[in-house]
């Protein structure tokens, strides 16, 4: 190496410091300070001693010594007729049992119920990400996989939460969340998507995440059907500091149950981390005590999966992977869960779309414990992995695997007919009620708009003041039905109705309970019953074809459509006049232009939408400028790009020709090559331009001088045009060979440009 060469940087790196991702920050591992993701020097062993059919001991802790969560866990959670055979089992037999097949959900439900956190944790720790997705998919408690969605904007205006609420209840969501940017305003943000959910089909469980009080006020008036955010911690300190203890949660989630409100508790691996109070153990076992708390409550289900730690989790080593084992202890345990994919962990595209696919391919009580159905700014706990700006995004991941993740796609009419439905209904019924008069204006502008910063609408403010009069009149549910009634929405007065009988009967208080078609789907009577291939949750046909219809598909009719458009002014353009079978030429310079079958007779645009004419032209301009003589012979025999190219060159007089697909594939061949040892290839068409045609011609004319020209290069940025065109290129190509006839000689084409005249056509 020379000493003269002064290089600080491989530009790499600089290419690398612009991706999305080094907008992550990343962690080191150091336990002490609670940045370990599966074990940590801290993490006590597995253990347990009873006495006197009570907990003497468990994980190392004296029951005399235990903190207030041991003894809630020792007390509520582990059954001491199984402890002493599970807590005997061999962590890594129970590990393979989780991902054994012939093994029943039921029996490791059962053993999970005799074992500590750490017993827990030292049995899901010796599975890597694949066997903790199949566990999973086998473990979860309903068959039939569920999604949950935030619905908020940015002014909390009850409109757009109305009409977000309407798209987000038609995209199937099972669940909708709110919460708000001004706390005063959670009762209006209540209402409103009370009444959107209400519309277009019935069946959408909804919250309002708020201060723990005034959230189960507004669940007592009838407003939310299911409440979530009962938090729980995996560590003392972390309990106390919210004024909280295990006994006080557990009776927040029966008094939300006396209601026949669905109660989920909430937790996840960082949030210790964050508050400071992480004892320096892993975030896995603090999962795993918050989980054995939530059992021991006795409440339906948690949502988990870091949640507001997801980010914390995912900056350190095998924190993707320590969430997806906080969501197996979370079903291993039988709770319902909401498995967390609610906070956007990264920037990082790549990262997002491998943190949901475990959950999608495996299904979920609720694959996403909060998709944001809204765009990123609107959403009102932060960014979730997927928002509404990637909702056709996770539309597509469905359809690409096959797997249900609980969403359909729906045409846009339809979304803009609930639209105008709900903001009909919220502003009938804040007229009603006396609550606010939207205008037209304010209407119209929520109807149309994706996000918050294109609406008219109310001021925050203004919001806050119905928000408060709801709250203060005393306004519940009920007032809501009749107001509905009596300005004409029926059909939401009535879905409305029906929920709350659902509520005063308790049905949706079972396990992983959601409503389908206008039924309770639980793990009573829609257990998981995976135990190998063909068992557990299938889609039918009817469902595979709601998934598969995600918006601009195309087939051979659209594609044939679309080229006829062009029909008419290629006609005032070219005309192609056949001559009769080709002979072989004899001119030293001639160049061949062999064109495909379909060429000018049923395709009559490239790919880059360049019109054949003018394509043609452009060669036949470039092999005139390079001292050529062009000919136009059409293939018969074939589509493929190498043949045409080697069949004119073998049929031209100078033994160089052009072979082009009517897509505008081309390439320059020689006579006596092999095929597919073509001497220049023009194979990305869609990005392919006149000046990249011609310069072709002039080369190939070239060649017949005995010059070597410098072949044409047609850059790329690294588009994906496969992605892009390939479905186009394949159903044309399938017009082209349609159109083969193997046993039909080439044949000589006059060619005729009718703006410029005549321009070729010459026989050899």
């Amino acid at each position: 190496m020379s000493d003269t060469v002064q290089v600080n940087r491989w530009r790499r790196y600089s290419d690398w410091d612009e991706r999305p991702l080094r907008l992550d920050r990343f962690a080191k591992e150091d336990p002490a300070n609670g940045f370990a993701a599966f074990k940590s020097p801290a993490d006590p062993k597995p253990g347990l001693t009873l006495s006197g059919g009570r907990i003497a001991s468990m994980d190392g802790v004296l029951a005399h010594d235990f903190d207030m969560i041991d003894a809630f866990i020792a007390e509520y959670h582990l059954d001491p007729a199984i402890a002493p055979e599970a807590m005997a089992m061999g962590s890594g037999e129970v590990a393979r049992m989780l991902v054994d097949m012939h093994v029943p959900r039921e029996t490791l439900v059962r053993l999970a119920h005799g074992m500590t956190p750490a017993k827990l944790v030292d049995v899901v720790s010796q599975l890597n990400a694949m066997e903790i997705a199949f566990a999973y998919s086998k473990m979860r408690p309903r068959k039939t996989p569920g999604n949950q969605a935030h619905v908020t904007n940015a002014k909390d205006d009850p409109l757009q939460l109305a009409a977000d609420a309407a798209v987000a209840a038609g995209h199937g969501f099972d669940e909708v969340e709110t919460t708000m940017r001004v706390a005063r305003c959670a009762w209006s943000n209540a209402l409103a998507c009370l009444v959107g959910s209400s519309v277009g089909e019935w069946g959408t469980l909804f919250q309002c995440s708020s201060e723990e009080a005034e959230e189960l006020r507004i669940g007592m008036a009838g407003f939310t059907s299911y409440a979530e955010t009962v938090s729980v911690y995996g560590t003392e300190r972390s309990f106390t500091d919210g004024d909280d203890t295990p006994w006080s949660k557990a009776f927040l989630v029966a008094a939300y149950a006396s209601r026949g409100i669905k109660a989920r508790c909430t937790s996840g691996g960082g949030s210790e981390l964050l508050m400071g109070y992480h004892e320096a153990k892993s975030l896995l076992y603090l999962e795993a005590r918050c989980l054995c708390l939530q059992r021991g409550m006795g409440v339906q289900g948690t949502q988990n999966g870091g949640i507001d730690g997801a980010p914390i989790t995912a900056s350190i080593a095998g924190g993707m992977r320590e969430m997806m084992a906080e969501n197996l202890l979370a079903v291993w345990l039988d709770l319902e869960c909401a498995s967390g994919n609610d906070a956007r962990a990264t920037e990082s595209e790549i990262r997002v779309g491998a943190k949901i696919l475990p959950y999608l391919i495996a299904g979920s009580d609720l694959i996403c414990s909060g998709f944001g159905s809204i765009l990123k700014y609107d959403n009102s706990f932060n960014p979730s992995l997927f928002n509404g700006e990637e909702m056709e995004d996770f539309l597509t991941l469905q359809r690409d695997f096959e797997a249900d993740g609980g969403l359909t796609p729906i045409p846009e009419a339809e979304a803009l007919s609930l639209r105008i439905r709900a903001v009909g209904a919220i502003s009938a019924v804040l007229e009603e009620l006396g609550l606010a008069s939207p205008t037209e204006a304010m209407k119209t502008s929520v109807i149309a708009a994706s996000g918050s910063r294109e609406t008219q609408t109310f001021s925050t403010g203004e919001t806050a003041r119905i928000s408060e009069e709801i709250q203060a009149r005393g306004i519940n549910v009920i007032d809501v039905i009749q107001a509905l009634a009596k300005r004409g929405f029926q059909p939401e007065a009535e879905n409305l109705l029906k929920i709350v009988k659902l509520r005063v009967s308790g049905d949706y208080l079972q396990t992983s309970s959601i409503i389908r078609q206008g039924r309770i789907l639980s793990a009573i009577n829609d257990p998981n019953d995976y135990a190998g291939p063909g068992t557990g949750y299938r889609m039918t046909e009817a469902r595979r074809d709601e998934i598969n219809e995600i918006r601009d598909l195309i087939g051979q009719s659209e594609v044939l459509s679309d080229q006829a458009r062009h029909r008419r002014g290629e006609s005032r353009r070219i005309a192609y006049a056949p001559q009769g079978a080709a002979p072989k030429g004899a001119a030293p310079h001639e160049v061949v232009i062999g064109i495909s079958p379909a060429f000018g007779l049923q395709l009559y645009q490239t790919t880059a939408g360049l019109a054949l004419s003018d394509v043609l032209a452009a060669l036949i301009r470039g092999i005139t400028a390079g001292g050529g003589v062009a000919r136009i012979l059409r293939m018969h025999h074939t589509a493929d790009t190498s043949f045409l190219g080697l069949t004119a060159a073998e049929m031209s007089g100078s033994g160089f020709g052009i072979g082009i697909q009517a897509k505008g594939t081309a390439v320059i061949h020689q006579r006596g090559r092999m095929p597919h040892n073509n001497l220049e290839l023009f194979s990305n068409a869609p990005i392919t331009t006149l000046a990249h045609y011609e310069n072709m011609g002039r080369n190939a004319a070239r060649w017949t001088h005995g010059e070597r020209p410098e072949p044409v290069s047609v850059p790329t940025d690294g588009q994906a045009l496969g992605a892009r065109f390939h479905a186009q290129v394949a159903l044309i190509y399938a017009i082209e060979t349609g159109l083969t006839d193997p046993n039909r000689a080439p044949e000589d084409i006059t060619v005729t440009f009718l703006d410029a005249g005549p321009e070729t056509g010459e026989k050899p």
